[in-house]
């Protein structure tokens, strides 16, 4: 999965525009859920932030407040510091934290617990609750055709293949997996759950 990312770099905003290999994708509504889930994220209350497997940046534009961003991927945190300069980057994994207990008041992942594998996820949230009290989660939504799990196989620009573990939530699925909290969005593309 690490290797997947660090050579989906480039590509990855691809699949937020429709643009690249989405061009022709057929996606109906995509755009204005975009634009919701971007407001419902900005209207969030203001909160020192860590934006966990952060990516390109391209979600953690929309975060309010004091952000610090973590990825795995050199690729990807270059990309986004170049999009966002007043943004602090590390570079660790997001199952072992660098970060002191209650370090930031919010932890926020998107597009990224639904990769996980037991006992990934437990782990994840065990540290996700050890540096905030508050965690938010973004993730694909699960509609009737999508497979609760899947194995994925993913295509990139240079003709290379991978398998990619992924699940798709029910905004209350979610919320309940959390161990409870409200849903700040539910569409036909994306959940966010706020615990």
């Amino acid at each position: 999965m690490k290797a997947y990312y660090e050579r989906r770099a480039p590509e990855y905003d691809d699949w937020w525009r429709g643009t690249g290999l989405f061009t022709d994708r057929h996606r109906p509504g995509w755009d204005d859920e975009t634009a919701a889930l971007t407001r419902t994220l900005e209207a969030m209350t203001p909160a020192r932030t860590l934006d966990v497997a952060c990516g390109t940046g391209f979600v953690t534009r929309h975060l309010p407040g004091e952000i610090t961003g973590l990825d795995q991927s050199e690729s990807m945190l270059e990309l986004a510091a170049d999009k966002l300069p007043d943004v602090d980057f590390v570079r660790a994994d997001a199952l072992e934290l660098p970060f002191g207990d209650n370090s930031f008041q919010r932890v926020f992942t998107s597009f990224f617990y639904g990769h996980l594998e037991d006992p990934e996820r437990t782990v994840f949230l065990r540290e996700a609750r050890r540096v905030a009290p508050e965690l938010v989660v973004v993730d694909s939504a699960l509609t009737d055709d999508v497979e609760h799990v899947e194995w994925q196989e993913r295509i990139l620009i240079d003709g290379s293949r991978w398998q990619v573990y992924k699940r798709f939530f029910a905004a209350e699925e979610l919320s309940e997996e959390l161990g409870g909290g409200r849903t700040l969005f539910a569409g036909r593309w994306f959940v966010a759950v706020q615990t």
